[in-house]
């Protein structure tokens, strides 16, 4: 989530402490989602509390704020931004991250999953909190496999899914082997 920061400002952000004096405007990239919408709606208790600090959003779609973020390396126009498990790791490996580091005693960082905490490190240092998690998970039909005598593994795989969709479909009777939900 963090990416061409002050660690100062992790901090002022976490705790709401006017850490940041010196630094009049926080421009924010986040993704446009509902968690992303109501964490903005607080902008105004956060400015009242910091009056020395103006947050400016940036709120995008996330394809295009992928985009920005990663053409935005030379310039650093963000202060915190929205990243996930998959830019993080690969934006520290490249320089483009600096660790987070001396988090208020209040942040408990054994409350984050240990999944999310790993997956936003890289090489042990830990580069980004994250806001929300995501999971996958996988629904079927045992009746229509039973009905196609197919059989779900353990662990499936992509190709498996995409083979499952296939033989499962029966467009003449309304019947699609897959659903997704973004």
């Amino acid at each position: 989530m963090i990416r061409c920061f002050a660690p100062a400002i992790v901090a002022a952000l976490l705790t709401g402490a006017g850490a940041l004096a010196q630094q009049k405007t926080v421009t924010i990239a986040v993704v446009n989602n509902p968690d992303m919408i109501r964490l903005k709606k607080l902008t105004s208790k956060f400015e009242e509390k910091n009056p020395d600090i103006k947050l400016n959003w940036v709120v995008l779609e996330e394809n295009v704020l992928r985009q920005r973020v990663t053409t935005d390396v030379s310039q650093c126009q963000f202060d915190p931004v929205y990243l996930g498990l998959y830019e993080t790791p690969v934006f520290a490996k490249r320089g483009w991250l600096r660790p987070l580091e001396n988090f208020p005693a209040e942040y408990n960082l054994e409350d984050v999953f240990k999944g999310l905490r790993d997956g936003l490190s890289y090489k042990g240092k830990l580069y980004a909190i994250p806001f929300n998690g995501e999971s996958s998970m996988l629904m079927y039909r045992k009746d229509l496999f039973d009905a196609k005598g197919l059989s779900m593994p353990d662990q499936p795989t992509y190709d498996d899914i995409a083979k499952f969709a296939d033989a499962l479909t029966d467009k003449a009777k309304g019947i699609y082997g897959i659903t997704l939900q973004r």
